[in-house]
């Protein structure tokens, strides 16, 4: 894949970080502190495979320590490589720092091929990897705590915490040691969708701001806005789901297979069907093929939403997008020529870094989740629901009218788990939005939001060192 060569990705993340170092008043030392990896663990494994003895290769980046434990998810992929792995759990400090989730940012991956291998090797490489993090003490609700990303899923989390168990048995807080997992295992209802609807929070909230849409020369609003979507996966799929609800029109999904297109717009659940049933998103019914899945980048539209791996556009392509919004639901997928590209062009580039922190953000909710021992709307649905039909009961009495039943039912609802995740990561995305665009505000000379975003997210880390009293 020669543009993900193109640019080294820990590289590129420290390009961004250097860039916005002027606009914030930290000593070289502090932001040289904050820059590097804290801690890397690379290791070697052997796994029975059959009749065969297979050598894995594994990692796990502590990037920072500012807090603890660190977060960061786990990869299974073949590209996996220490530059990667650096460069994620960096962009996983800045990320919880400007969505205020108190982690260190961390990151694993396996260099295999998940799809090469049965449910019971992955199960067994899977285990022999946590084995090595506990080790070492790399793993641990205190310490560090990892969950999903490409290539896992709740399956994955789910065998980590029983190998936890079973090597720390006895540990009251142990089910906090792993996010993503299972809700039958200390999982939170919400995960599974948490970073796609984070990206649509983001990139509504940025479209309610009147100044940035004027300056794009969009209407206020995702309503009525064309999407097109690069990947339709757990991210991609549920991105298109929540902009498609919102009244925006899906045009464009992509995949690694190719890309379709339809003006009148597309149900990413049909395609999704579609794609089980031939094994491709091509030939999909009304609409058209595209044959290279980055051409679905060029496409006309409002909003792009790069939702695959890192590094799609570049210096080269990115002259030919012609979206005025980029929601960067993957992590990394624009190298820094492209962004220069985009200020250049007057686009708005929503950075990684915070519009996909959905799903760190929930794995929070579900980490204190585990370290109360209690669910989400346990202790207040009842009263809520009791106290709601006490005052509709009231008001009824005192109007002398009847609320319509829709109505009745809406007032009188407790909150359940899911909703009360919701509400918080809608809460937590437009509280980062507004501090970005403040910090962007009250700075004109910083050129891009992805700038900004850096400025806040070196703030908040250096301010922890400070507070902790490591640097003076």
């Amino acid at each position: 894949m020669p543009i993900r060569n193109e640019y080294k990705f820990f590289e590129a993340v420290e390009k961004s970080f250097d860039k916005a170092t002027p606009f914030t008043h930290w000593d070289p030392g502090i932001l040289e502190q904050i820059k590097q990896c804290n801690a890397v663990y690379r290791m070697f494994f052997p796994v029975k495979i059959g009749d065969k003895i297979e050598v894995i290769k594994a990692y796990r980046v502590q990037h920072s320590h500012h807090k603890t434990p660190c977060k960061g998810g786990i990869r299974f992929a073949l590209t996996v490589n220490l530059d990667e792995v650096m460069a994620l759990a960096a962009l996983m400090t800045y990320k919880c720092a400007i969505v205020n989730v108190p982690f260190g940012g961390a990151k694993g991956g396996i260099a295999i091929d998940p799809k090469k291998y049965s449910a019971y090797d992955l199960e067994k490489i899977t285990r022999r990897y946590t084995s090595e993090l506990i080790k070492k003490n790399f793993i641990g609700p205190g310490t560090d705590v990892p969950a999903p990303d490409y290539g896992t899923g709740e399956r994955e989390m789910a065998w980590i915490l029983d190998t936890y168990l079973s090597m720390r048995p006895g540990e009251i807080d142990a089910l906090g040691c792993v996010t993503g997992k299972p809700v039958t295992q200390g999982g939170v209802r919400g995960r599974k969708e948490a970073t796609g609807l984070g990206v649509y929070y983001g990139i509504r909230e940025v479209c309610n701001i009147p100044d940035v849409m004027k300056r794009l020369g969009l209407a206020m609003g995702v309503e009525g806005k064309t999407v097109v979507v690069q990947g339709l996966g757990n991210v991609g799929f549920h991105a298109a789901k929540f902009f498609r609800e919102g009244g925006a029109k899906v045009i464009g999904l992509a995949e690694f297979e190719g890309a379709i297109t339809n003006p009148a717009g597309l149900n990413e659940e049909e395609v999704f069907q579609h794609r089980k049933n031939t094994g491709s998103i091509l030939n999909f019914p009304g609409a058209t093929n595209i044959t290279r899945s980055v051409d679905a980048l060029e496409l006309e539209c409002d909003i792009l939403i790069p939702a695959a791996l890192e590094n799609v556009i570049n210096g080269k392509n990115a002259p030919r997008v012609k979206a005025r919004i980029i929601g960067e639901a993957a992590n990394g997928p624009l190298t820094p020529e492209a962004d220069e590209v985009f200020i250049k062009k007057g686009v708005l580039v929503v950075p990684d870094m915070y519009l996909n922190a959905g799903g760190v953000t929930v794995s929070y909710f579900e980490w204190l989740k585990n370290l109360s021992h209690v669910r989400y709307g346990r202790m207040e649905k009842r009263f809520t629901e009791n106290l709601n039909t006490h005052i509709l009961g009231q008001l009824e009495e005192l109007t002398g009218k009847n609320v319509k039943t829709k109505e009745r039912e809406f007032i009188m609802h407790g909150p359940e788990e899911a909703d009360l995740v919701y509400s918080g990561l809608e809460e937590t995305m437009i509280t980062a939005t507004h501090e970005i665009m403040a910090c962007w505000k009250s700075n004109p000379t910083i050129p891009d939001m992805r700038t900004a975003a850096y400025v806040v997210a070196i703030n908040k880390v250096g301010t922890s060192y400070a507070e902790l009293g490591i640097f003076p």
